[in-house]
């Protein structure tokens, strides 16, 4: 089958967890037999010059990478002129591969969308192509802000997750959570959806047992800084941890738009000495960083799924997590893991030093948490589930779309 993935990150271009689950998907879906052609973005502020797109075949895919069409755009300021931008320039490079001595003529069977940064190149792609639209919804704007949609931005970037989920052929989601998500926010016309998780290659992530302490405990943060993700809930709560655990540190690893808000808190709550900021790492520093922790905190308040979970419990990392949607399905409260309510800083707290108090009991829980990590997360079968869902997917008769409903109260509790 030919796949045409269009996706706003892939390696180098990597913000989060979406960016990793492309390129595992992209790579096993080539390794199965398929022809894949994955249509991304050069990295932000990329003069595009005579050459606006880049393509080179990477583990076996053939990889296209944009260059925003001019005039300029910052994404943290101009968000919605920035992905149109990206977007026209990805419907150009999408139309070139029909082209003789660039994609040799060649036509996929099915377009892949991933998030409603790509939706309007996705649309435009599968009905030029006359194929089927699959479309996997990572997370939602509503989500992401409790059901509150406050802002002109926040409303008009709903209306692009709606309109992309109505007009897909087929809908993938990453957790039973997210799947109800979907069906409360975008429905009740909505094609069929299916569940296919987050995948983790256990090989590239080496086991190791926590070493007793020679030092103060040491607490890991991964992710986009963002408020959903509740880093700020992590910090609230370290002093109460330095309290009955002194010198215990909080390494933040990421990057995002609350970077120094969340420096701030720090100094607000004095443990700015105890919270090491170290942006974004690559893969041999991240499992650097998971070895050395005595324990990972997810304190997200909104989280589809997480994968930073799988990656630390292939680690051997001892996890400390909230039961936010996808992370609730993830870790096993006792079994896998600690688990918390979504902002409760107290039972964070609380979760954290009886991870610290007990390192037997916490790393007889890493155990549990790895040998978890079965075929079910296995990259391969998530590859095979999705082009299952290909061959499935039929092109739909489109008819004319009403206007988006916006959500108007907190989305209930997940």
């Amino acid at each position: 089958m030919k796949v045409l993935i269009v996706s706003w990150e892939y390696p180098p271009v990597v913000v989060g967890g979406l960016g990793r689950h492309v390129h595992h998907l992209a790579t096993e879906l080539a390794a199965a037999g398929h022809e894949v052609v994955v249509l991304s973005r050069r990295p932000s502020g990329t003069d595009a010059g005579t050459h606006p797109t880049i393509s080179h075949i990477a583990e076996g895919v053939l990889v296209v990478a944009v260059a925003e069409d001019p005039p300029h755009f910052e994404f943290g300021e101009d968000m919605l002129p920035w992905t149109l931008a990206m977007g026209h320039a990805m419907v150009r490079a999408g139309l070139d591969l029909t082209k003789a001595g660039i994609g040799d003529g060649w036509y996929p069977d099915v377009v892949h969308a991933h998030d409603w940064l790509v939706a309007h190149p996705a649309v435009a792609l599968a009905e030029f192509f006359d194929v089927p639209l699959v479309s996997t919804l990572h997370a939602s704007e509503a989500g992401r802000h409790s059901g509150w949609l406050s802002s002109r931005m926040n409303r008009q970037v709903h209306s692009i997750e709606w309109w992309l989920a109505n007009e897909s052929d087929r809908l993938i989601t990453c957790s039973a959570s997210m799947n109800e998500e979907v069906v409360a926010l975008y429905g009740p016309e909505l094609p069929p959806a299916t569940v296919i998780r987050n995948g983790i290659d256990v090989t590239a992530w080496s086991y190791r047992e926590r070493a007793p302490r020679s030092g103060p405990p040491q607490l890991l943060f991964v992710g986009r800084l963002e408020y959903e993700k509740g880093v700020q809930d992590a910090i609230a709560a370290l002093p109460r941890i330095r309290r009955t655990h002194p010198g215990t540190t909080l390494v933040v690893a990421g990057e995002g738009t609350q970077f120094e808000w969340l420096r701030e808190q720090a100094r607000v709550h004095r443990v700015a000495r105890s919270v090491t900021f170290v942006g974004n790492l690559d893969r041999t520093e991240l499992l650097g960083r998971l070895h050395r922790a005595d324990a990972i905190v997810l304190p997200s308040r909104y989280e589809p799924f997480g994968i930073i979970a799988l990656e630390a419990a292939a680690a051997g990392t001892p996890l400390v997590a909230s039961t936010a949607g996808g992370l609730g399905e993830a870790v096993v409260d006792g079994e896998t893991g600690l688990a918390f309510a979504p902002g409760d800083v107290a039972g964070l707290a609380s979760a954290v030093r009886r991870t610290l108090d007990d390192p037997a009991a916490a790393q007889q829980r890493a155990r549990a948490a790895r040998e978890r990590l079965t075929e079910d997360f296995d990259w391969r079968l998530v590859a095979t589930e999705t082009a299952r869902v290909y061959a499935e997917a039929k092109r739909r008769v489109r008819h004319p779309l009403p206007r988006p409903s916006i959500p108007q109260r907190p989305l209930p509790d997940r």
